[in-house]
């Protein structure tokens, strides 16, 4: 089994496009000067000794050797064991709704990323419990399979996004039942709940039927409502204007209180409304520290061994050739022709 045991350390592999396209502009900018300095062959032949290649190489050895350093930063190990540990705790699938209704800003910073920070928030209380995460619009599916590694469980919350799911709308129904089959087909003596976080806007389908399923089931469905009821339009990303429906009318999105405290209702649950404060996050932590916890029984890699010192040998020896490996094309290792520069 392969993880990082620093895993948010590998944000700073986006720097790496960042500083190569800072390169080839500062490339492209010293071109075009020599170039207004006087015509190619007679700047050539003035620096006899400039090469166009090796600058790019040893660019690229750093710009290589600092992947392996954010890599090897990153702290990669190999579980070489698994054994199977029984835990107290509990099961619960988290249903987010990802719509375009969601990015309103009624709550702040949006309702989506509000959502997102109070799961944040549940994850990090966790300890023995499994957390799974379903998302869904008009279509539901599974982002997370129920699991004990609340690092993933957070790395895939961080990347959720209404771009997810190009199907519109809010089908509460499917997002319920997809939540149920993600349990899996074995029956568990741990207690297992469902926690819809939606605006309860627009829904299309059976929303009550699919919750007493779960009901009967043995699974409570918990509904966190977001937004306000009296409505908040929706931005368009990078525009600065709100989405207009067809007869150019702007949108107004309202929480659907009513219709999320029945689902909450007919999945023998409760409803929170989820405002700038911390009280749904209370009220939910505490209906699940209600629920009766019993051992689950879950496969976890042990015995990891360290693997972060291979990568930094190689981003050493990067480093060492490029300090070695001159800009200028030297006439004593010419006649190799390594970098199939013409001989002058």
């Amino acid at each position: 089994m392969f993880r990082f045991a620093n895993i948010e350390t590998l944000w700073l592999l986006l720097l790496i496009p960042v500083f190569a396209a800072a390169y080839i502009m500062h490339t492209r900018r010293k071109r075009r000067q020599l170039r207004e300095f006087g015509s190619p062959e007679l700047v050539e032949a003035l620096m006899p000794d400039a090469s166009h290649v090796r600058p790019a190489v040893k660019f690229s050895l750093l710009l290589a050797a600092l992947t392996l350093l954010i890599i090897a930063a990153a702290r990669p190990q190999y579980g070489q064991k698994s054994e199977t540990v029984k835990r107290q705790g509990i099961e619960v699938m988290i249903a987010l709704d990802v719509s375009n209704s969601m990015m309103a800003e009624d709550v702040a910073p949006n309702r989506l990323d509000r959502a997102k920070q109070l799961i944040s928030k549940m994850i990090d209380k966790m300890t023995d419990d499994k957390v799974g995460l379903v998302v869904f619009a008009g279509e539901a599916y599974v982002q997370l399979p129920i699991t004990c590694d609340y690092v993933s469980a957070k790395m895939f919350l961080s990347t959720i996004s209404p771009d997810l799911i190009k199907t519109q709308g809010t089908a509460i129904g499917s997002a319920i039942r997809t939540s149920v089959r993600a349990f899996g087909s074995e029956q568990s003596e741990a207690s297992r709940a469902i926690i819809l976080i939606t605006d309860g806007e627009n829904h299309e389908d059976d929303a009550l039927a699919a919750a007493k399923e779960a009901k009967e089931k043995g699974i409570q469905v918990f509904v966190a409502g977001i937004g306000k009821p009296e409505g908040s339009p929706i931005p368009v990303p990078g525009t600065g204007t709100f989405r207009k429906d067809r007869s150019g009318q702007v949108v107004v999105t309202r929480l659907n209180e009513q219709m999320c405290k029945e689902v909450a209702q007919a999945g023998n649950g409760i409803y929170v409304r989820c405002d700038n404060t911390n009280t749904a996050i209370r009220a939910l932590q505490n209906e699940l520290d209600k629920l009766a916890t019993t051992e689950i029984e879950t496969q976890v890699y042990t015995d990891y061994q360290e693997q972060y010192q291979s990568f930094a040998l190689m981003a050493l020896l990067l480093i060492v050739i490029e300090f070695f490996l001159m800009s200028r094309q030297n006439r004593a290792v010419n006649r190799w022709n390594l970098f199939g520069e013409t001989q002058k």
